[in-house]
């Protein structure tokens, strides 16, 4: 496991003040809806949040994956705050508006920095979802409570994530074609989607935020797979979407594997889909959110 010996952060303020002249303009464009901005504090740093929908109600957390921050779900926003409160944020340790002040160094660490986040605004039954690395980091929100604190974590979604088989040299290939491709001409970008499997390659406002975003150095938890006994650790509802063509595991393998250890979580095989889930069935993964655990209160009364 490799362990991190200091904080994520941009090479210097001028590339950081580059990134963030360049996230504002995209958080311009594409965010759909007004939201409210603020900064939270955690024990490891400054979390942006940004909040948008009705004021009351149980609210709906959205965590990014490895590079990416709450931008990332802008697809996700009208259609979740129409209903819900809704959360998005900047993860610790990715390039944003956050700022990581000290290392994160264990599993309990990473997940305590969104445990901070729900203590801090108040959020009680949190459904929290999470795509990637941002699903590791919710798993162990809801499983690594610090003493003391009550649990704000009523559901997870896990949206293709980490964490569930090692990660392998397919996938690294994978995600270095795609950083080399968000180089090329649109058109041929977009051409390129398809073949390399990465429908992020289609985001043009993603895709320009990435490359301000080169400056950044991530130094984050590379984390072993999941034991089946840490799978059965969390004690509310959880609902796992696996991308069909995902490069990060076998999905069909993983779906396996989570029907013997946990099968009372519920888990979809989505077709046509790769790692890149969110971005290319946007409109499923988020009726996946507003639906769970609701198609499931019956049984669970049961």
């Amino acid at each position: 496991m490799r362990v991190p010996d200091r904080p994520s952060a941009f090479t210097a303020d001028s590339a950081r003040d580059r990134y963030h002249a360049v996230y504002d303009r995209t958080l311009a464009e594409l965010w759909p809806v007004p939201v409210d901005a603020f900064d939270v504090e955690t024990r490891a740093g400054t979390v942006r949040a940004y909040r948008a929908g009705p004021a009351e109600g149980d609210p709906v957390v959205l965590v990014a994956g490895a590079g990416g921050n709450a931008l990332s779900w802008h697809r996700y926003i009208g259609p979740l705050a129409r209903t819900r409160p809704v959360l998005a944020l900047d993860p610790l340790g990715e390039p944003g508006r956050s700022v990581q002040r000290r290392a994160l160094t264990t599993a309990a660490e990473v997940g305590g920095w969104l445990s901070d986040v729900l203590d801090a605004t108040g959020a009680e039954r949190a459904h929290v979802a999470g795509f990637s690395a941002g699903a590791w980091t919710a798993m162990w929100a809801a499983t690594n409570r610090p003493p003391g604190r009550s649990g704000r974590i009523a559901a997870l979604t896990l949206v293709d994530p980490g964490g569930f088989a090692p990660i392998t040299g397919r996938f690294v290939r994978w995600a270095a074609l795609g950083a080399l491709a968000c180089l090329l001409p649109r058109p041929l970008r977009h051409r390129l989607a398809g073949v390399v499997n990465n429908g992020v390659l289609r985001e043009d406002g993603l895709v320009r935020l990435m490359r301000a975003g080169w400056s950044f150095r991530r130094h984050v938890l590379i984390p072993p797979p999941y034991t089946d006994e840490q799978l059965r650790e969390p004690t509310v509802p959880v609902q796992v979407l696996l991308g069909e063509r995902s490069t990060l595991h076998d999905a069909r393998a993983v779906a396996a594997r989570l029907a013997r250890a946990v099968p009372s979580w519920r888990v979809e095989i989505v077709p046509g889909t790769g790692h890149s889930l969110p971005v290319e069935a946007p409109g499923l993964v988020a009726g996946r959110i507003l639906a769970f655990p609701v198609l499931d209160a019956g049984a669970a009364a049961r």
